[in-house]
Protein backbone atom coordinates (compact mmCIF):
# COMPACT_ATOMS: atom_id res chain seq x y z
CA UNK A 1 0.00 0.00 0.00
CA UNK A 2 1.26 3.60 -0.87
CA UNK A 3 2.71 5.94 1.82
CA UNK A 4 2.71 9.46 2.05
CA UNK A 5 5.56 11.89 2.27
CA UNK A 6 5.42 11.85 6.35
CA UNK A 7 7.66 15.31 6.17
CA UNK A 8 10.33 13.24 4.24
CA UNK A 9 12.44 15.53 2.26
CA UNK A 10 15.23 14.69 -0.52
CA UNK A 11 18.61 15.79 0.28
CA UNK A 12 20.02 14.23 -3.51
CA UNK A 13 19.22 13.06 -6.93
CA UNK A 14 20.98 9.58 -6.91
CA UNK A 15 24.49 10.58 -9.15
CA UNK A 16 24.65 13.46 -6.95
CA UNK A 17 26.03 11.06 -4.46
CA UNK A 18 29.45 10.66 -4.76
CA UNK A 19 32.17 8.92 -2.27
CA UNK A 20 33.12 12.23 -1.30
CA UNK A 21 29.66 11.80 1.30
CA UNK A 22 30.81 8.27 2.61
CA UNK A 23 29.29 8.14 6.11
CA UNK A 24 26.78 10.46 5.23
CA UNK A 25 23.03 10.44 5.95
CA UNK A 26 20.81 10.73 2.80
CA UNK A 27 17.28 10.54 1.57
CA UNK A 28 16.78 9.92 -2.18
CA UNK A 29 13.88 9.15 -3.97
CA UNK A 30 12.78 7.87 -7.47
CA UNK A 31 11.60 4.31 -9.27
CA UNK A 32 12.69 0.93 -8.46
CA UNK A 33 14.74 -0.63 -12.02
CA UNK A 34 15.23 -3.64 -10.49
CA UNK A 35 15.46 -5.50 -7.63
CA UNK A 36 17.41 -8.96 -6.26
CA UNK A 37 16.68 -10.51 -2.94
CA UNK A 38 19.70 -12.52 -2.12
CA UNK A 39 18.19 -14.37 1.31
CA UNK A 40 18.73 -11.66 4.20
CA UNK A 41 20.10 -8.76 1.82
CA UNK A 42 18.33 -7.29 -1.04
CA UNK A 43 19.81 -5.23 -3.75
CA UNK A 44 17.78 -2.52 -5.19
CA UNK A 45 18.58 -0.30 -8.13
CA UNK A 46 17.14 3.11 -7.13
CA UNK A 47 16.39 5.61 -11.15
CA UNK A 48 16.41 9.26 -11.32
CA UNK A 49 16.27 11.56 -14.01
CA UNK A 50 20.33 11.78 -12.80
CA UNK A 51 21.20 8.10 -13.43
CA UNK A 52 21.04 4.87 -10.39
CA UNK A 53 22.00 4.02 -7.61
CA UNK A 54 22.80 0.91 -5.75
CA UNK A 55 20.91 0.48 -2.32
CA UNK A 56 21.49 -2.27 0.45
CA UNK A 57 18.44 -3.62 2.65
CA UNK A 58 20.10 -5.52 5.14
CA UNK A 59 17.30 -6.80 8.02
CA UNK A 60 19.46 -6.64 11.06
CA UNK A 61 20.23 -2.46 9.71
CA UNK A 62 17.31 -0.89 8.22
CA UNK A 63 14.38 -3.33 10.55
CA UNK A 64 11.96 -6.27 10.14
CA UNK A 65 9.26 -3.85 9.13
CA UNK A 66 11.21 -1.99 6.60
CA UNK A 67 13.30 -5.12 5.17
CA UNK A 68 9.57 -6.71 5.07
CA UNK A 69 8.60 -3.61 2.26
CA UNK A 70 11.90 -4.19 0.22
CA UNK A 71 11.14 -7.65 -0.38
CA UNK A 72 7.54 -6.55 -2.07
CA UNK A 73 9.55 -4.09 -4.49
CA UNK A 74 9.25 -4.53 -8.15
CA UNK A 75 10.22 -2.72 -11.51
CA UNK A 76 8.66 0.99 -11.14
CA UNK A 77 7.64 1.20 -7.65
CA UNK A 78 7.92 4.56 -6.61
CA UNK A 79 9.87 4.53 -2.75
CA UNK A 80 11.99 6.88 -1.00
CA UNK A 81 15.13 5.88 0.85
CA UNK A 82 16.73 7.04 4.61
CA UNK A 83 20.33 5.88 4.68
CA UNK A 84 24.22 5.76 4.76
CA UNK A 85 26.55 6.13 2.15
CA UNK A 86 29.19 3.39 1.86
CA UNK A 87 32.17 2.21 -0.09
CA UNK A 88 30.62 -0.52 -2.78
CA UNK A 89 31.11 -3.71 -0.90
CA UNK A 90 31.55 -5.70 -3.79
CA UNK A 91 33.16 -5.11 -7.42
CA UNK A 92 32.56 -1.76 -8.61
CA UNK A 93 30.48 -1.13 -11.84
CA UNK A 94 32.42 1.15 -14.12
CA UNK A 95 29.06 1.60 -16.06
CA UNK A 96 27.59 3.82 -13.65
CA UNK A 97 28.50 7.09 -12.35
CA UNK A 98 28.13 5.89 -8.85
CA UNK A 99 29.48 2.52 -9.51
CA UNK A 100 32.04 2.35 -6.40
CA UNK A 101 29.60 3.29 -3.78
CA UNK A 102 25.78 2.35 -2.27
CA UNK A 103 23.50 3.25 -0.08
CA UNK A 104 23.06 1.06 3.50
CA UNK A 105 19.19 1.45 3.97
CA UNK A 106 17.84 2.35 7.30
CA UNK A 107 14.13 3.30 6.52
CA UNK A 108 11.84 2.91 3.67
CA UNK A 109 8.61 4.26 2.07
CA UNK A 110 6.99 2.97 -0.80
CA UNK A 111 5.15 5.72 -2.07
CA UNK A 112 3.50 4.28 -4.94
CA UNK A 113 3.26 1.07 -6.08
CA UNK A 114 3.28 0.10 -10.09
CA UNK A 115 1.64 -2.63 -12.66
CA UNK A 116 3.80 -4.87 -14.69
CA UNK A 117 5.11 -2.30 -17.01
CA UNK A 118 4.35 -2.95 -21.12
CA UNK A 119 7.91 -3.47 -21.46
CA UNK A 120 11.04 -3.04 -19.78
CA UNK A 121 12.68 0.83 -18.90
CA UNK A 122 15.66 0.48 -20.56
CA UNK A 123 18.47 2.16 -22.93
CA UNK A 124 17.80 1.65 -26.82
CA UNK A 125 14.87 -0.37 -26.25
CA UNK A 126 13.88 -3.02 -28.73
CA UNK A 127 10.25 -2.58 -28.11
CA UNK A 128 7.99 -1.33 -31.00
CA UNK A 129 7.89 2.89 -31.39
CA UNK A 130 3.85 2.34 -31.44
CA UNK A 131 3.88 0.73 -28.52
CA UNK A 132 6.21 3.10 -26.44
CA UNK A 133 4.41 5.92 -27.70
CA UNK A 134 1.27 4.63 -26.57
CA UNK A 135 2.81 4.53 -23.42
CA UNK A 136 4.85 7.39 -23.77
CA UNK A 137 5.39 8.06 -19.95
CA UNK A 138 6.83 5.02 -19.28
CA UNK A 139 9.14 5.66 -22.35
CA UNK A 140 9.93 8.70 -20.88
CA UNK A 141 11.35 7.25 -17.93
CA UNK A 142 14.30 5.64 -20.48
CA UNK A 143 17.86 7.19 -19.55
CA UNK A 144 18.54 7.65 -23.06
CA UNK A 145 15.13 9.63 -23.64
CA UNK A 146 16.03 11.59 -20.57
CA UNK A 147 19.41 12.54 -21.61
CA UNK A 148 18.06 14.22 -24.98
CA UNK A 149 15.60 15.96 -23.19
CA UNK A 150 17.82 17.43 -20.78
CA UNK A 151 20.22 18.23 -23.77
CA UNK A 152 16.69 19.92 -24.93
CA UNK A 153 16.81 21.83 -21.78
CA UNK A 154 20.01 22.77 -21.43
CA UNK A 155 20.18 23.97 -25.35
CA UNK A 156 17.36 26.61 -24.68
CA UNK A 157 18.91 27.95 -21.57
CA UNK A 158 22.01 28.13 -23.24
CA UNK A 159 20.24 29.86 -26.03
CA UNK A 160 18.26 32.47 -24.02
CA UNK A 161 21.57 33.26 -22.31
CA UNK A 162 23.39 34.71 -25.75
CA UNK A 163 21.00 36.02 -27.21
CA UNK A 164 19.92 38.59 -24.13
CA UNK A 165 23.31 39.24 -23.90
CA UNK A 166 23.30 40.52 -27.79
CA UNK A 167 20.41 42.18 -26.85
CA UNK A 168 17.48 40.67 -28.20
CA UNK A 169 14.33 41.09 -26.18
CA UNK A 170 12.46 37.81 -26.08
CA UNK A 171 8.26 38.70 -27.08
CA UNK A 172 5.62 35.99 -27.59
CA UNK A 173 3.59 36.93 -30.64
CA UNK A 174 0.16 35.44 -30.89
CA UNK A 175 -0.79 31.98 -31.55
CA UNK A 176 -4.32 32.52 -32.79
CA UNK A 177 -3.28 34.26 -36.39
CA UNK A 178 -5.31 34.75 -39.53
CA UNK A 179 -4.73 32.48 -42.19
CA UNK A 180 -2.81 33.42 -44.64
CA UNK A 181 -1.97 30.47 -47.20
CA UNK A 182 0.86 30.14 -48.42
CA UNK A 183 3.05 27.07 -48.49
CA UNK A 184 1.84 24.55 -46.14
CA UNK A 185 -1.72 23.96 -45.46
CA UNK A 186 -2.46 25.89 -42.15
CA UNK A 187 -4.56 24.64 -38.92
CA UNK A 188 -7.60 26.34 -38.79
CA UNK A 189 -9.24 26.92 -35.34
CA UNK A 190 -13.19 27.86 -35.27
CA UNK A 191 -14.27 31.24 -33.73
CA UNK A 192 -17.32 30.46 -30.91
CA UNK A 193 -17.73 34.40 -31.11
CA UNK A 194 -17.45 34.86 -35.16
CA UNK A 195 -19.30 31.77 -36.54
CA UNK A 196 -18.24 30.69 -39.82
CA UNK A 197 -14.65 32.80 -39.48
CA UNK A 198 -11.68 30.74 -38.33
CA UNK A 199 -7.93 31.45 -36.59
CA UNK A 200 -4.82 30.01 -38.00
CA UNK A 201 -2.52 28.39 -35.81
CA UNK A 202 0.93 30.50 -36.64
CA UNK A 203 3.50 28.54 -39.45
CA UNK A 204 5.80 30.49 -37.84
CA UNK A 205 6.23 34.45 -36.64
CA UNK A 206 7.30 35.62 -39.98
CA UNK A 207 4.67 38.53 -40.27
CA UNK A 208 4.46 39.51 -36.19
CA UNK A 209 8.13 39.84 -35.76
CA UNK A 210 8.66 42.08 -39.17
CA UNK A 211 6.13 44.30 -37.29
CA UNK A 212 8.24 44.38 -34.05
CA UNK A 213 11.36 45.65 -35.83
CA UNK A 214 8.64 48.54 -37.36
CA UNK A 215 7.57 48.60 -33.56
CA UNK A 216 11.15 49.94 -33.23
CA UNK A 217 12.25 46.47 -30.71
CA UNK A 218 15.09 46.48 -32.63
CA UNK A 219 16.26 42.56 -32.31
CA UNK A 220 13.38 40.20 -31.30
CA UNK A 221 13.63 36.11 -30.73
CA UNK A 222 11.35 34.00 -29.45
CA UNK A 223 11.29 30.09 -28.63
CA UNK A 224 8.49 29.50 -30.83
CA UNK A 225 5.73 26.74 -31.53
CA UNK A 226 5.06 26.69 -34.80
CA UNK A 227 2.06 24.49 -36.78
CA UNK A 228 1.97 22.79 -40.08
CA UNK A 229 -0.66 20.67 -41.69
CA UNK A 230 1.81 18.73 -43.69
CA UNK A 231 3.11 15.30 -44.85
CA UNK A 232 5.28 14.19 -41.68
CA UNK A 233 8.49 12.87 -41.61
CA UNK A 234 11.46 11.48 -39.29
CA UNK A 235 12.42 14.92 -39.42
CA UNK A 236 9.27 16.53 -39.39
CA UNK A 237 5.40 17.18 -36.91
CA UNK A 238 2.59 18.77 -37.19
CA UNK A 239 3.71 21.37 -34.32
CA UNK A 240 7.46 21.93 -33.56
CA UNK A 241 9.58 24.84 -31.92
CA UNK A 242 11.67 27.47 -33.81
CA UNK A 243 14.06 29.12 -32.34
CA UNK A 244 13.05 32.68 -34.19
CA UNK A 245 14.83 36.08 -34.27
CA UNK A 246 14.48 38.84 -36.04
CA UNK A 247 16.65 41.98 -36.09
CA UNK A 248 17.18 45.45 -37.12
CA UNK A 249 19.65 47.95 -39.24
CA UNK A 250 21.43 44.71 -40.07
CA UNK A 251 22.27 42.96 -43.38
CA UNK A 252 23.63 39.58 -44.41
CA UNK A 253 26.67 39.59 -42.50
CA UNK A 254 25.01 41.21 -39.26
CA UNK A 255 22.91 38.02 -39.26
CA UNK A 256 25.55 35.43 -40.20
CA UNK A 257 28.00 36.66 -37.52
CA UNK A 258 25.76 36.63 -34.43
CA UNK A 259 23.88 33.17 -35.00
CA UNK A 260 27.60 31.37 -36.57
CA UNK A 261 28.90 32.64 -32.46
CA UNK A 262 25.25 31.65 -31.19
CA UNK A 263 25.98 27.98 -32.59
CA UNK A 264 29.54 27.82 -31.09
CA UNK A 265 28.94 28.59 -27.52
CA UNK A 266 25.49 26.18 -27.70
CA UNK A 267 27.63 23.05 -29.15
CA UNK A 268 30.56 23.75 -27.45
CA UNK A 269 28.93 24.07 -23.35
CA UNK A 270 26.08 21.69 -24.70
CA UNK A 271 27.88 18.57 -26.24
CA UNK A 272 31.61 19.69 -26.10
CA UNK A 273 32.33 20.37 -29.95
CA UNK A 274 34.34 23.36 -31.36
CA UNK A 275 32.45 24.86 -34.45
CA UNK A 276 35.23 26.83 -36.26
CA UNK A 277 34.22 29.81 -37.34
CA UNK A 278 33.79 31.51 -39.90
CA UNK A 279 31.40 29.02 -41.27
CA UNK A 280 32.14 28.36 -44.94
CA UNK A 281 29.71 29.63 -47.55
CA UNK A 282 28.77 28.25 -50.27
CA UNK A 283 26.27 29.81 -53.13
CA UNK A 284 23.08 28.02 -53.99
CA UNK A 285 24.31 27.76 -57.68
CA UNK A 286 27.65 25.79 -56.34
CA UNK A 287 25.65 23.82 -54.12
CA UNK A 288 23.18 22.66 -56.64
CA UNK A 289 26.31 21.66 -59.24
CA UNK A 290 28.66 20.44 -56.71
CA UNK A 291 26.39 17.93 -54.47
CA UNK A 292 22.82 18.08 -56.41
CA UNK A 293 21.38 19.60 -52.98
CA UNK A 294 20.66 23.42 -51.33
CA UNK A 295 21.51 21.26 -48.23
CA UNK A 296 24.56 19.15 -48.91
CA UNK A 297 26.71 16.63 -46.40
CA UNK A 298 30.02 17.91 -47.30
CA UNK A 299 31.32 15.35 -45.06
CA UNK A 300 32.53 13.13 -48.16
CA UNK A 301 32.96 13.71 -51.41
CA UNK A 302 31.19 12.44 -54.60
CA UNK A 303 30.35 15.33 -55.94
CA UNK A 304 28.23 15.57 -59.04
CA UNK A 305 30.63 16.22 -62.11
CA UNK A 306 28.68 17.59 -65.51
CA UNK A 307 29.62 15.63 -68.74
CA UNK A 308 26.95 17.75 -71.11
CA UNK A 309 29.46 18.82 -73.30
CA UNK A 310 31.32 15.91 -73.72
CA UNK A 311 28.04 13.57 -74.71
CA UNK A 312 26.43 16.59 -76.55
CA UNK A 313 27.02 15.01 -79.83
CA UNK A 314 26.67 11.36 -79.33
CA UNK A 315 24.18 9.00 -80.25
CA UNK A 316 23.07 7.49 -76.60
CA UNK A 317 19.71 8.39 -77.44
CA UNK A 318 18.86 8.82 -73.54
CA UNK A 319 22.42 11.61 -73.44
CA UNK A 320 21.37 13.18 -76.88
CA UNK A 321 17.91 13.85 -75.57
CA UNK A 322 18.67 15.07 -72.33
CA UNK A 323 20.91 17.75 -73.66
CA UNK A 324 18.51 18.79 -76.92
CA UNK A 325 15.68 19.48 -74.30
CA UNK A 326 17.73 21.66 -72.44
CA UNK A 327 18.87 19.08 -69.82
CA UNK A 328 21.82 18.10 -68.51
CA UNK A 329 23.99 14.86 -67.93
CA UNK A 330 25.93 14.63 -64.94
CA UNK A 331 27.76 11.84 -63.07
CA UNK A 332 29.41 10.72 -59.42
CA UNK A 333 32.33 8.52 -59.21
CA UNK A 334 32.07 5.90 -56.75
CA UNK A 335 35.53 4.67 -55.66
CA UNK A 336 36.16 1.47 -55.48
CA UNK A 337 32.91 0.15 -56.38
CA UNK A 338 33.97 -1.17 -59.60
CA UNK A 339 32.93 -4.59 -58.79
CA UNK A 340 29.41 -4.07 -57.38
CA UNK A 341 27.12 -6.98 -58.47
CA UNK A 342 24.35 -5.98 -60.98
CA UNK A 343 22.19 -6.82 -59.11
CA UNK A 344 23.28 -3.99 -56.20
CA UNK A 345 23.47 -1.08 -59.63
CA UNK A 346 19.65 -2.23 -60.55
CA UNK A 347 18.50 -1.40 -57.36
CA UNK A 348 20.30 1.87 -57.33
CA UNK A 349 18.37 2.10 -60.60
CA UNK A 350 15.03 1.48 -58.66
CA UNK A 351 16.35 4.08 -56.00
CA UNK A 352 17.09 6.68 -58.43
CA UNK A 353 13.69 6.23 -59.83
CA UNK A 354 12.15 7.38 -57.18
CA UNK A 355 13.18 10.54 -57.26
CA UNK A 356 12.28 11.24 -60.83
CA UNK A 357 14.74 9.64 -63.04
CA UNK A 358 14.12 7.07 -65.89
CA UNK A 359 16.86 5.04 -65.02
CA UNK A 360 20.73 5.19 -64.63
CA UNK A 361 23.98 4.71 -66.93
CA UNK A 362 26.49 3.53 -65.78
CA UNK A 363 30.63 2.57 -66.33
CA UNK A 364 32.16 0.09 -64.05
CA UNK A 365 36.32 0.33 -64.34
CA UNK A 366 37.58 -3.48 -63.72
CA UNK A 367 40.69 -3.90 -61.84
CA UNK A 368 42.62 -4.29 -64.95
CA UNK A 369 41.42 -1.02 -66.73
CA UNK A 370 38.23 -2.64 -69.21
CA UNK A 371 34.74 -1.68 -68.39
CA UNK A 372 31.31 -3.09 -68.43
CA UNK A 373 28.75 -0.53 -69.38
CA UNK A 374 25.25 0.01 -70.21
CA UNK A 375 25.74 2.09 -73.01
CA UNK A 376 28.97 1.83 -74.44
CA UNK A 377 27.69 0.44 -77.53
CA UNK A 378 26.17 3.70 -78.28
CA UNK A 379 29.28 5.60 -77.63
CA UNK A 380 33.29 5.87 -79.46
CA UNK A 381 35.82 4.97 -77.81
CA UNK A 382 37.14 8.56 -77.26
CA UNK A 383 33.64 9.36 -75.38
CA UNK A 384 33.75 6.94 -73.14
CA UNK A 385 37.48 7.92 -72.70
CA UNK A 386 36.65 11.14 -72.10
CA UNK A 387 33.71 10.53 -69.62
CA UNK A 388 36.20 7.96 -67.37
CA UNK A 389 38.90 11.23 -67.55
CA UNK A 390 35.99 14.10 -66.27
CA UNK A 391 35.11 12.16 -63.25
CA UNK A 392 38.64 11.10 -62.40
CA UNK A 393 38.06 7.08 -63.02
CA UNK A 394 40.72 4.68 -61.98
CA UNK A 395 40.21 1.02 -62.20
CA UNK A 396 38.03 -0.28 -59.54
CA UNK A 397 35.58 2.70 -59.68
CA UNK A 398 32.05 3.05 -60.31
CA UNK A 399 30.73 5.73 -62.70
CA UNK A 400 27.24 6.83 -62.14
CA UNK A 401 25.12 9.14 -64.69
CA UNK A 402 21.90 10.57 -65.07
CA UNK A 403 20.34 12.27 -67.88
CA UNK A 404 17.21 14.83 -67.64
CA UNK A 405 16.31 18.12 -66.58
CA UNK A 406 18.65 19.70 -64.32
CA UNK A 407 15.81 20.06 -61.73
CA UNK A 408 15.82 15.44 -61.72
CA UNK A 409 19.54 15.43 -62.51
CA UNK A 410 20.26 17.18 -59.63
CA UNK A 411 17.15 15.53 -57.47
CA UNK A 412 18.63 11.98 -58.34
CA UNK A 413 22.32 12.54 -58.12
CA UNK A 414 21.99 14.56 -54.97
CA UNK A 415 19.47 12.10 -53.29
CA UNK A 416 22.12 8.67 -54.60
CA UNK A 417 25.66 10.27 -53.12
CA UNK A 418 24.13 10.57 -49.80
CA UNK A 419 22.20 6.87 -49.75
CA UNK A 420 25.95 5.04 -50.97
CA UNK A 421 27.58 7.19 -48.41
CA UNK A 422 25.37 6.10 -45.87
CA UNK A 423 25.58 2.05 -47.51
CA UNK A 424 29.20 2.17 -47.75
CA UNK A 425 30.07 3.83 -44.42
CA UNK A 426 31.84 6.77 -45.81
CA UNK A 427 30.27 9.19 -43.22
CA UNK A 428 32.05 10.16 -39.89
CA UNK A 429 29.09 10.03 -37.37
CA UNK A 430 31.63 12.20 -35.07
CA UNK A 431 31.61 15.20 -37.11
CA UNK A 432 29.95 18.31 -37.91
CA UNK A 433 30.41 20.07 -40.97
CA UNK A 434 28.00 23.54 -40.83
CA UNK A 435 27.74 24.99 -43.91
CA UNK A 436 25.88 28.78 -44.85
CA UNK A 437 23.80 28.15 -48.59
CA UNK A 438 23.78 31.68 -50.15
CA UNK A 439 22.64 33.64 -53.10
CA UNK A 440 18.83 31.20 -53.47
CA UNK A 441 16.97 32.13 -56.20
CA UNK A 442 14.15 34.70 -55.39
CA UNK A 443 11.94 32.47 -57.07
CA UNK A 444 11.71 28.83 -58.44
CA UNK A 445 9.34 27.23 -61.01
CA UNK A 446 6.18 25.44 -60.61
CA UNK A 447 4.94 23.09 -62.53
CA UNK A 448 1.72 22.71 -61.13
CA UNK A 449 0.98 26.21 -60.99
CA UNK A 450 2.50 26.58 -64.46
CA UNK A 451 4.27 29.86 -62.79
CA UNK A 452 6.61 31.50 -60.33
CA UNK A 453 6.40 31.00 -56.70
CA UNK A 454 8.43 32.54 -54.02
CA UNK A 455 11.48 30.19 -53.00
CA UNK A 456 11.34 31.18 -49.39
CA UNK A 457 8.47 33.61 -48.93
CA UNK A 458 7.06 37.11 -50.95
CA UNK A 459 9.18 39.22 -48.28
CA UNK A 460 12.50 38.39 -49.04
CA UNK A 461 15.12 40.59 -50.23
CA UNK A 462 16.45 40.33 -53.97
CA UNK A 463 20.00 40.95 -54.03
CA UNK A 464 20.34 44.80 -55.39
CA UNK A 465 22.15 44.16 -58.22
CA UNK A 466 19.74 41.78 -59.55
CA UNK A 467 16.95 44.05 -58.80
CA UNK A 468 16.78 45.41 -62.81
CA UNK A 469 16.51 41.22 -63.55
CA UNK A 470 13.11 41.78 -62.23
CA UNK A 471 11.45 43.05 -65.19
CA UNK A 472 13.78 41.19 -67.60
CA UNK A 473 14.65 37.46 -66.29
CA UNK A 474 13.05 37.03 -62.97
CA UNK A 475 13.92 33.20 -63.04
CA UNK A 476 17.94 34.55 -62.51
CA UNK A 477 17.26 37.11 -59.98
CA UNK A 478 19.02 35.80 -56.73
CA UNK A 479 17.70 36.69 -52.91
CA UNK A 480 19.28 37.57 -50.01
CA UNK A 481 18.25 34.81 -48.17
CA UNK A 482 20.63 31.99 -46.44
CA UNK A 483 19.95 28.51 -44.73
CA UNK A 484 22.40 26.46 -41.68
CA UNK A 485 22.73 23.72 -42.95
CA UNK A 486 24.69 20.54 -40.67
CA UNK A 487 25.49 17.10 -42.12
CA UNK A 488 23.34 17.51 -44.89
CA UNK A 489 20.45 18.95 -42.91
CA UNK A 490 18.91 22.09 -43.45
CA UNK A 491 18.96 23.74 -39.14
CA UNK A 492 17.26 27.28 -39.80
CA UNK A 493 17.03 29.63 -42.60
CA UNK A 494 16.25 33.50 -43.12
CA UNK A 495 16.86 36.19 -45.24
CA UNK A 496 17.06 40.32 -45.56
CA UNK A 497 13.59 41.33 -45.58
CA UNK A 498 12.07 43.83 -47.74
CA UNK A 499 10.96 47.20 -46.68
CA UNK A 500 10.68 49.13 -49.40
CA UNK A 501 6.96 49.75 -50.61
CA UNK A 502 7.91 49.69 -54.81
CA UNK A 503 10.09 46.44 -53.90
CA UNK A 504 7.15 44.78 -52.19
CA UNK A 505 4.52 46.24 -54.67
CA UNK A 506 6.61 44.59 -57.63
CA UNK A 507 7.25 41.27 -55.57
CA UNK A 508 3.76 41.06 -55.07
CA UNK A 509 2.75 41.36 -58.64
CA UNK A 510 5.15 38.86 -60.05
CA UNK A 511 3.77 36.55 -57.84
CA UNK A 512 0.12 37.14 -59.17
CA UNK A 513 -0.80 38.92 -55.91
CA UNK A 514 -3.26 41.60 -57.02
CA UNK A 515 -3.32 44.88 -54.81
CA UNK A 516 -6.97 43.84 -53.22
CA UNK A 517 -5.60 40.07 -52.51
CA UNK A 518 -2.09 41.32 -51.15
CA UNK A 519 -4.64 44.16 -48.36
CA UNK A 520 -6.68 41.12 -47.72
CA UNK A 521 -3.84 38.67 -46.59
CA UNK A 522 -1.25 40.96 -45.64
CA UNK A 523 -3.18 44.43 -44.89
CA UNK A 524 -2.00 45.01 -41.31
CA UNK A 525 1.71 44.68 -42.03
CA UNK A 526 1.53 47.19 -45.59
CA UNK A 527 -0.38 49.09 -42.99
CA UNK A 528 2.51 49.45 -40.52
CA UNK A 529 5.01 49.38 -43.06
CA UNK A 530 3.15 52.92 -44.15
CA UNK A 531 4.64 54.50 -41.15
CA UNK A 532 9.02 54.22 -41.31
CA UNK A 533 9.65 50.61 -41.11
CA UNK A 534 13.45 50.09 -40.72
CA UNK A 535 15.94 47.16 -42.85
CA UNK A 536 15.69 44.11 -41.22
CA UNK A 537 16.76 40.51 -41.17
CA UNK A 538 15.84 37.29 -39.37
CA UNK A 539 16.82 33.90 -39.37
CA UNK A 540 14.87 30.56 -37.79
CA UNK A 541 16.36 27.46 -36.22
CA UNK A 542 14.80 24.14 -35.80
CA UNK A 543 15.02 23.58 -32.58
CA UNK A 544 13.93 19.69 -32.90
CA UNK A 545 16.40 19.17 -35.87
CA UNK A 546 19.04 20.96 -34.15
CA UNK A 547 18.99 18.39 -30.73
CA UNK A 548 18.29 15.21 -33.09
CA UNK A 549 21.62 15.94 -34.58
CA UNK A 550 23.33 16.67 -31.39
CA UNK A 551 22.06 13.64 -30.07
CA UNK A 552 22.72 11.75 -33.40
CA UNK A 553 18.97 10.40 -32.76
CA UNK A 554 17.25 8.91 -35.83
CA UNK A 555 14.11 11.11 -35.43
CA UNK A 556 12.87 14.35 -33.79
CA UNK A 557 10.43 12.07 -32.18
CA UNK A 558 13.11 11.10 -30.53
CA UNK A 559 13.60 14.52 -28.83
CA UNK A 560 10.25 15.91 -27.67
CA UNK A 561 8.37 14.99 -25.07
CA UNK A 562 4.85 13.93 -26.67
CA UNK A 563 5.22 13.48 -30.41
CA UNK A 564 2.92 12.93 -33.45
CA UNK A 565 3.07 9.96 -35.59
CA UNK A 566 3.15 10.03 -39.34
CA UNK A 567 -0.72 10.43 -39.76
CA UNK A 568 -0.53 13.79 -37.43
CA UNK A 569 -1.97 11.75 -34.54
CA UNK A 570 -1.45 10.87 -30.75
CA UNK A 571 -0.91 7.41 -29.78
CA UNK A 572 -1.06 8.12 -26.03
CA UNK A 573 -4.11 10.63 -25.92
CA UNK A 574 -5.78 9.40 -28.91
CA UNK A 575 -6.31 12.46 -30.69
CA UNK A 576 -7.23 14.28 -32.60
CA UNK A 577 -10.49 12.72 -31.60
CA UNK A 578 -14.64 13.22 -32.36
CA UNK A 579 -15.93 16.30 -30.48
CA UNK A 580 -19.58 16.42 -28.18
CA UNK A 581 -22.31 17.38 -31.29
CA UNK A 582 -22.91 20.51 -28.82
CA UNK A 583 -19.81 21.51 -29.07
CA UNK A 584 -20.16 21.75 -32.71
CA UNK A 585 -23.26 23.11 -32.44
CA UNK A 586 -21.72 26.01 -30.57
CA UNK A 587 -19.23 26.67 -33.28
CA UNK A 588 -22.29 26.10 -36.04
CA UNK A 589 -19.61 23.68 -37.69
CA UNK A 590 -21.49 20.67 -39.08
CA UNK A 591 -19.10 17.44 -39.77
CA UNK A 592 -19.68 15.99 -43.44
CA UNK A 593 -17.32 13.02 -43.80
CA UNK A 594 -17.19 11.11 -47.16
CA UNK A 595 -17.69 8.53 -47.32
CA UNK A 596 -14.99 5.69 -47.99
CA UNK A 597 -14.85 3.88 -50.93
CA UNK A 598 -14.61 0.45 -51.01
Amino acid sequence: MAESMKGLKRTHRCTEISNKNIEETVTVMGWVQKSRNKGGIIFVDLRDRSGILQIIFEEDKCGGDNFAKAERLRSEFVVAVTGKVSRRGGAVNENLATGDIEVIASELTILSESDTPPFPIEENSKTKEEVRLKYRTLDLRRPDLQRNLILRSRVVSTIRNFLAEEGFLEIETPILNKSTPEGARDYLVPSRVHPGSFYALPQSPQIFKQLLMAAGYDRYYQVAKCFRDEDLRADRQPEFTQIDMELSFVDIDDVLDVNERLLARVFKEAIGVEVPLPIERMTWKEAMERFGSDKPDVRFGMELINVTDIVKTCEFVVFKGAVENGGSVRGINVKGQGAMPRKKIDALVEFAKGYGAKGLAYIAIQDDGSMKSSFAKFMKDEEMSALTEALEGEPGDLLLFAADRDKIVYSVLGALRCHLAEQLELVNKEEYRFLWITEFPVFEWSDEEERYTAMHHPFTMPMEEDLELLDTDMGKARAKAYDIVLNGVELGGGSVRIHQHDIQEKMFRLLGISDEAARDRFGFLLTAFQYGVPPHAGLAFGLDRMIMLMTGADSIRDVIAFPKVKDASCLMSNAPDVVDEMQLEELCIKVDIPAKEE
